[in-house]
C-alpha cells in the first residue's frame, strides 16, 4: 500500500495508519503556493508521527511550510494529531465551534462522557463487564488526541479559500455533529470527511447530550448533499471516488433496509437494544470494545429514529428498556 497518492492539481492523499479495522484515514496535502494546508492529519501514535515525518520529507515539505490544518470533524482518527502538528508547524487549526466543543467535552481533563455513555448503554441492556471494557477503550484514546490544539473557528454557510479555490462549507450532521463537507463548485470536488464513504457505511451513533435523532439528521444531510454536482469525492476513508450521488442513494437504501429489518425483528419478540445489536452485528463484537461501542450506538440511533416516528415502542423493565413493534414491515 502506497502511503502517498498523487491527485489532480498537485494535491496529495496520505494514508495515515489506524490501529483498528478501518486500517487508515485519508489526510490531504493541499498546495498553497509555497505553503501547504493539511486536511485531517489523523490519530496520534508513534507510528503516525513517523509516517508524517517520512511523508513530508518525501514531498519536500518542511514543518514551517504548513500554513493551516483543517479538520472536517472531531473524531480522534481525524483530530488526534492536530495538536502535535500545530506544535511542530505553528499552523492554526480550523474547525467548527461545535466540533471543538465536543472534542473538549470528550477528551478534556474533567470529562464525564464515559459515565454518561455507561448510563445510556446499561439502561439499554449492555452487561456491566462489557461497558467497563468500552470505558477502558475510551480512556486509551486520550493520549492519542494529546496535546489538543488551539483552534480558530470556521462555520457552515461560509467559504474557505483552499488551493487557490473557493470552497463552500456545508453542515454535515449525523456522523459527527459540527462536521463539515467542503465543496468547490468550479472543479466540482467534494471533501466529504466521513459523511459519504465508498464501500463502507459511515457510523451514525447516539451520543449522550447531543441530538435525540442523529439518523434523521444524517438522512436529511444526505438528501441535501445529493443536490451537488460532484466529479471527485475526497473521503476520510477508502479511496477518492466518482459516483457521489449513486453512493448517497446506496447509503439511504442501506438505512431504510436496516430500519425495516429492526421492525421485523421487534415484531417477533421484544428486545433490548443490546440484544438487537448482537442480533444485527454478532456476538463476536464482545471481544472488540471499539467496534462494540459503535455498533451499540448505531443500533440506538436506528431505534430512536423508529420510536420518534411512532414505529416502535419502548418500556422500562427492571431499569432496562425493551423495544417492540406491533406492525412489521412487509417483505
Amino acid at each position: 500500500m502506497d502511503t502517498i497518492t498523487e491527485l489532480p492539481d498537485g494535491w496529495k492523499r496520505v494514508r495515515v495508519p489506524l490501529p483498528f479495522s478501518l486500517k487508515w484515514v485519508n489526510s490531504y496535502i493541499v498546495p498553497e503556493g509555497t505553503s501547504y494546508t493539511i486536511i485531517d492529519p489523523g490519530l496520534r501514535t508513534e507510528q503516525t508521527e513517523r509516517v508524517w515525518e517520512e511523508a513530508l520529507q518525501a514531498c519536500g515539505i518542511g514543518w514551517g511550510q504548513i500554513a493551516r490544518i483543517v479538520l472536517t470533524h472531531q473524531h480522534p482518527d481525524h483530530y488526534g494529531l492536530a495538536g502535535t502538528m500545530q506544535e511542530k508547524s505553528g499552523a492554526p487549526v480550523l474547525m467548527t465551534e461545535r466540533s471543538h466543543r465536543y472534542a473538549r467535552r470528550l477528551w478534556g481533563g474533567s470529562s464525564e462522557y464515559a459515565e454518561a455513555l455507561s448510563a445510556l448503554f446499561l439502561s439499554h441492556g449492555m452487561p456491566g463487564e462489557l461497558m467497563q471494557s468500552i470505558a477502558r477503550n475510551l480512556e486509551s484514546f486520550v493520549e492519542k488526541v494529546s496535546p489538543q490544539p488551539g483552534v480558530a473557528y470556521i462555520e457552515a454557510g461560509g467559504q474557505l479559500t483552499l488551493g487557490n479555490r473557493e470552497w463552500l462549507l456545508i453542515d454535515a450532521p449525523g456522523h459527527a455533529y459540527g462536521a463539515l463537507c467542503l465543496y468547490d463548485q468550479t472543479k466540482r470536488w467534494m471533501i466529504c470527511g466521513d459523511q459519504v464513504l465508498p464501500q463502507i457505511t459511515p457510523n451514525v451513533s447516539v451520543v449522550p447530550g447531543e441530538e435525540a435523532d442523529p439518523l434523521a439528521d444524517f438522512l436529511e444531510s444526505l438528501a441535501h448533499l445529493e443536490q451537488y454536482d460532484v466529479d471527485l469525492a475526497l473521503p476520510g476513508h477508502r479511496d477518492p471516488f466518482a459516483g457521489f450521488r449513486k453512493r448517497i442513494v446506496e447509503l439511504q437504501s442501506f438505512h431504510q433496509r436496516r430500519l425495516s429489518e429492526m421492525r421485523n425483528r421487534l415484531a417477533r419478540q421484544p428486545l433490548t437494544a443490546f440484544e438487537l445489536c448482537e442480533d444485527l452485528f454478532g456476538a463476536r463484537l464482545r471481544d472488540n470494545p471499539h467496534n462494540l461501542r459503535f455498533a451499540m450506538a448505531e443500533t440506538l440511533a436506528h431505534l430512536f429514529h423508529l420510536e420518534n416516528r411512532g414505529l416502535v415502542g419502548s418500556r422500562s423493565k427492571s431499569g432496562v428498556f425493551l423495544y417492540d413493534s406491533e406492525s412489521p414491515e412487509a417483505g
